[in-house]
Formats: structure tokens, C-alpha cells, sequence
């Protein structure tokens, strides 16, 4: 099966060789993917308007989107962790954050370093979320603090998916 790469209005994404990036992903246009970055299963990342960057070490797992419409570019910052089926709609994603299984976060939010957004969780337009925030709910709330232990999850669940996403190279022999 060939990747689903392609280029729009003159932009082709730029894929680090280093990064897995599974077979039946979909890439399209502005796209910037990092050294030790996972996209996984059925993702969709569309720049075919403003960019997407996905920095060093985070992983996209199965079904989510990532879509950056006009005014509203995505980064997706180191070590960060993007849990299936999630929407990512033209918001900025610090470092060492964790978006919950299903959860949507909207135009020009911002998620500070070391949150955790819960699973099922919206974030509304324009929302910034503090650093170590963690938000519930539909519109997401800030329900307290993220712990240390909390925090270190990410990165332990980011190494866990790096390791993996080397075995399927490995096992493809190629970048996905």
C-alpha cells in the first residue's frame, strides 16, 4: 500500500525519516513532521490552508484530525501525546501535554505545558488552559492541578510509543 502523502498549492509535506508515520495515514499540504514523531492508524493531518507542526518525540494515535483552517495554524509541541479519535481544529498544543480519547479542541485554543485534557473533553474557541491544568467536560473545565505523577505519565507513554512505533519500521522496513 502506498502512504497517503500529498502536496497542495504548491506545499508537500516534510516527513523527518526517523518519524513513523503509518501506511493509511493522510498527510495533505503544509505539513511538518519531526524526528521520533508517531502518527498512527488512520490519521488525518490537513494544512491545506495553514501549517501543521508536529515537534520532536510527540505521537497522533489511530482516527484523530488535525486540521489548521484559514488564520488558525497548528503546532503540536514536543513529547506530546494526541490519544485516538481526537480533533485538533486550528489550536496550539504546548510540550508534555495529553489530549484524552475523543476529545476536541477548537479554534485558537491554546493547552498549556503539562495538561491533561480528558477523554470526551471540548475546548472551546479561543480557550487557553494554564500550564498543568487538568480540564473536563463539555465545555472543558479546569478541575485542579496536574500531579507530578500525572506529568511523568506523559512521558513515560510517549517512550512507550516510541519504542513501538520502531518495531512496526522495523518490521515494514521502511518509514511506515
Amino acid at each position: 500500500m502506498v502512504k497517503l502523502i500529498t502536496s497542495f498549492n504548491n506545499k508537500t509535506p516534510i516527513i523527518h525519516p526517523d518519524a513513523f508515520v503509518d501506511r493509511s495515514a493522510r498527510i495533505i499540504g503544509d505539513v511538518l513532521i519531526e524526528e521520533r514523531v508517531s502518527v498512527w492508524p488512520m490519521v488525518v493531518l490537513r494544512a491545506d490552508t495553514e501549517s501543521i507542526r508536529i515537534k520532536k518525540g510527540s505521537a497522533i494515535l489511530d482516527l484523530s484530525l488535525v486540521e489548521a483552517p484559514a488564520k488558525h495554524p497548528v503546532t503540536i509541541e514536543e513529547e506530546t501525546l494526541i490519544s485516538h479519535r481526537v480533533v485538533i481544529h486550528g489550536a496550539q498544543v504546548q510540550k508534555r501535554v495529553l489530549i484524552g480519547i475523543g476529545a476536541i479542541v477548537l479554534d485558537g485554543a491554546v493547552i498549556s505545558s503539562g495538561s491533561i485534557i480528558a477523554a470526551g473533553s471540548v475546548i472551546a474557541p479561543g480557550t487557553r488552559v494554564p500550564p498543568n491544568s487538568l480540564v473536563m467536560g463539555m465545555p472543558g473545565k479546569i478541575v485542579r492541578e496536574t500531579t507530578e505523577k500525572e506529568r511523568d505519565f506523559i512521558l513515560e507513554q510517549i517512550c512507550e510509543l516510541l519504542t513501538k512505533a520502531r518495531q512496526y519500521k522495523t518490521k515494514e522496513g521502511v518509514s511506515g
